[in-house]
C-alpha cells in the first residue's frame, strides 16, 4: 500500500471518527418509512369517518360532525400516529446503533432533541390554541410547517438528508395554507409520502451498507 493511500484511510478514519463525534447517525430509514405508513393509516382512517378527502370550515355545518366531535377524533388519531411512529423510531434507531456500536444517548443525540423539540413544542401549543379558537382547517398546514422548522434546525446534527426532509415539509405546509380545502391530502403527502421515500432512500444508502458490513 503506497503512503497517499495509507494517508487517505487515515484521513478517512479521522473524518468517520470526527463525525460520530458531532452528528447523531443511528436514525434508521425503517423508521422514515414506517412513520409514513401510520401517517397514511392515520389519513384514512379520517377520510373514512369524515366520508371526505378534505377538511374545511362547513364540514361540521352540515350537521354532521359537531366541532367537538373532529377534534376529538383528530387528537385521538393524531396521537396514536405519533405514539406508533415514536416506538417504530425508538425501535429501529436502537437495532441500528447496537449494529454500529454507537452510543444512543450523547451529546449529539441530545442536541438533536433540544433542537427538534422547541419547534415542535411551540407548533404544538400553537396548534392546540387554533383547535381551541376553532381554526381546525389550518392544523394541518400548521404541522407540517413547525415539523418541517424542527427538522431543518436538527439537521446540524445527524444526516443530510433530513434538511431536504425538512424544506419539503415547509413547503407543502405554504401551499396547504392556501389551499385548505385539501389539508387532508397535503398532511397525507407530508406526513406519509414523504417520510416513506425519505425512509426508503435513508435505508439504501445508509442502512444497507451497516448490514453489509455487518455480514462481512
Amino acid at each position: 500500500m503506497s503512503s497517499n493511500q495509507e494517508s487517505l484511510n487515515t484521513l478517512n478514519e479521522i473524518r468517520d471518527l470526527m463525525e460520530r463525534s458531532s452528528k447523531f447517525l443511528s436514525l434508521s430509514g425503517l423508521s422514515g418509512v414506517f412513520a409514513g405508513i401510520f401517517a397514511l393509516i392515520g389519513s384514512i382512517a379520517a377520510f373514512v369517518r369524515f366520508k371526505t378527502d378534505f377538511y374545511t370550515p362547513t364540514i361540521s355545518s352540515s350537521g354532521s360532525f359537531s366541532n367537538e366531535d373532529v377534534i376529538s377524533f383528530l387528537l385521538i388519531d393524531g396521537l396514536l400516529v405519533l405514539t406508533f411512529s415514536l416506538a417504530s423510531g425508538i425501535l429501529f434507531t436502537v437495532r441500528k446503533a447496537r449494529k454500529r456500536r454507537l452510543q444512543i444517548w450523547n451529546s449529539s443525540s441530545r442536541r438533536l432533541l433540544v433542537s427538534m423539540f422547541i419547534p415542535l413544542a411551540a407548533g404544538g401549543i400553537f396548534c392546540l390554541a387554533m383547535l381551541h379558537y376553532g381554526y381546525i382547517w389550518l392544523v394541518f398546514p400548521v404541522t407540517l410547517l413547525f415539523y418541517g422548522l424542527a427538522l431543518v434546525n436538527a439537521s446540524r446534527f445527524t444526516y443530510p438528508e433530513v434538511f431536504y426532509l425538512g424544506i419539503s415539509e415547509i413547503v407543502l405546509g405554504c401551499i396547504a395554507l392556501f389551499l385548505t380545502g385539501y389539508s387532508l391530502v397535503f398532511w397525507a403527502i407530508g406526513f406519509g409520502l414523504l417520510h416513506i421515500i425519505y425512509g426508503a432512500t435513508m435505508y439504501n444508502k445508509y442502512d444497507r451498507e451497516v448490514i453489509t458490513k455487518t455480514i462481512q
